[in-house]
């Protein structure tokens, strides 16, 4: 099994080695056919602006929406979970619109205003996950379909599951953290892609689209 991790921005070296830590094999993804025979996408942290612009000039858009659409699990963090969002608060247009959620960027303030914070995550246990913070999105809104796996302690949403789209606010491959990898790789595992000629096709209740932003169906 590999998992992609989009290596055109961002802190994506860390994921990479997360997945090496797990036991699992990752991939530099770049360019489309760097997708090719991947189980699972990591969109790392960074720049949610330059990552727009990047998938859009190396064709990588549509290819990411099919992969969703096969059932294959979708990780993102930080500015990862703004290019999932449906929405993008300040009418920013969204950039995949994978994830039925409204997210506001930058929402804790500038680099200054950095923190770290255990959170609660029962999905993944009883230890509670340690996230890094780092000029990080907040979700203002989540659809009715999308499951809240952790709060902070004022209540706001820093980390989502629709179906197998997960996306959190914080950076838990700067923690030292793998549970979230581990969990992406059981998805991966689960939703692998059966191969050319087999025949197969995915389940339709595991696909992945959710309301687009203009409230559409897909």
């Amino acid at each position: 099994m590999r998992i992609g991790v989009l290596a055109l921005q961002g802190a994506f070296r860390e994921h990479l080695d997360t997945l090496d830590a797990i036991g699992v094999a990752g991939v530099r993804v770049r360019e489309p056919s760097d997708l090719d025979g991947v189980s699972g996408l990591i969109l790392p942290g960074g720049e949610s602006t330059t990552m727009r612009q990047l998938i859009e000039r190396w064709g990588l858009r549509r290819p990411i929406l099919d992969l969703a659409e096969r059932g294959a699990p979708i990780f993102g963090t930080c500015a990862g979970m703004i290019v999932l969002a449906a929405e993008i608060a300040g009418g920013e247009p969204p950039i995949l619109a994978l994830l039925d959620v409204t997210v506001e960027r930058n929402a804790f303030g500038r680099q200054l205003e950095s923190f770290e914070a255990d959170l609660v995550v029962p999905i993944l246990g009883a230890t509670p996950v340690h996230g890094v913070f780092i000029r990080a999105p907040i979700i203002d809104r989540a659809g009715p379909d999308v499951d809240v796996l952790a709060r902070l302690d004022d209540g706001r949403v820093v980390a989502v599951r629709q179906r197998n789209i997960v996306a959190t606010a914080f950076h838990p491959e700067l923690a030292g953290e793998t549970r979230f990898h581990r969990l992406i790789a059981t998805m991966a595992a689960e939703h692998a892609d059966p191969g050319e000629g087999s025949g197969r096709r995915p389940h339709p209740t595991r696909r992945s689209i959710v309301t687009r932003h203009d409230g559409s169906a897909r």
